[in-house]
């Protein structure tokens, strides 16, 4: 009686090759997937960084006398005296970040430069989608590590009045020309924010929320200056890469848009559709021209 030998077979080499090349089809067709999910998820992430700005902004006012942040301001609480009380700073105790702003006071600083806070990131601050900074430190090195932010206050909105204080040895200040109830076009026609990369470092640039020096009058808008608009009325670069982002530019690492905060709250996504007409408006608070339909 015949025993017929029965041998198990393998895969051939050519069979290998055609299941590696199947999974690699299977992964080139899931990454794309996988990435807008991952980018939607930053954007709604974004999106919600910018409405709590919009709810810190207002609860601020209402604390205030309705008045806005400004720039670099002085004589409004909790720093009655220094006028170096950085925008982002003020609005600090209605982010729930408090504690960064008492750790100051305990150690004598009543601003935020100097302080310890400079080098310390804030989560809200920052837009997920923004890979130019490290941990929320500054990459920029005239920054020094110091901590920065993804979203620039909008200069015409927050900057354009303020003047000279005699106090803490004399310093000049920026203050918002309007409070919360009488900007002229209104709070839905208002940008309030915008996002920039946080750290420009081919060009120097950083927006650090920290520091005080960020005013035109005290030190000329330098290179650390968290704000947009103080260069000109640049319309917003959407899809750039860092390496090819300019300072001067709203920017961000979402693919299509940029995201901006309006003086009522709402934020909205920016393409790059918008004209300049439509942008100059949008971002000057007393233009009296209504928004244009591409916005």
């Amino acid at each position: 009686m015949l025993r017929t030998l029965k041998r198990d077979r393998g895969f051939t080499l050519i069979e290998l090759l055609v299941v590696i090349a199947i999974i690699a089809i299977l992964i080139g067709l899931l990454l794309p997937a996988v990435q807008k999910v991952r980018e939607a998820a930053a954007r709604m992430q974004c999106s919600n960084n910018l409405k709590q700005l919009g709810v810190a902004i207002h609860n601020y006012a209402s604390a205030n006398q309705d008045k806005l942040p400004g720039g670099v301001q002085g004589g409004l609480q909790p720093y009655p005296s220094y006028p170096g009380n950085p925008f982002h700073n003020a609005l600090l105790p209605y982010i729930e970040q408090d504690s960064l702003t008492k750790t100051n006071q305990n150690n004598g600083y009543y601003y935020s430069w100097g302080g310890l806070t400079q080098n310390t990131p804030v989560k809200g601050f920052l837009c997920p989608s923004d890979s130019t900074h490290t941990n929320g430190l500054s990459t920029a090195p005239s920054a020094g590590g110091w901590s920065c932010t993804s979203y620039m206050r909008n200069y015409y909105m927050f900057d354009t009045g303020g003047g000279y204080q005699q106090s803490a040895g004399g310093h000049y200040f920026t203050l918002s020309k309007y409070n919360i109830g009488n900007i002229p076009d209104g709070t839905s026609n208002t940008i309030a924010m915008s996002e920039r990369y946080a750290s420009l470092t081919a060009y120097n640039y950083s927006g650090l929320w920290s520091h005080h020096g960020q005013d035109r009058f005290h030190w000329g808008y330098s290179q650390w200056a968290a704000a947009y608009g103080q260069w000109g009325l640049y319309l917003p670069q959407t899809g750039v890469r860092p390496n090819q982002a300019h300072p001067y530019y709203p920017n961000s690492g979402h693919s299509t848009s940029i995201q901006v905060l309006m003086m009522d709250g709402s934020v909205r996504g920016v393409g790059a559709g918008v004209s300049q007409t439509t942008w100059n408006n949008a971002v000057q608070p007393d233009e009296g021209q209504p928004l244009g339909s591409n916005w």
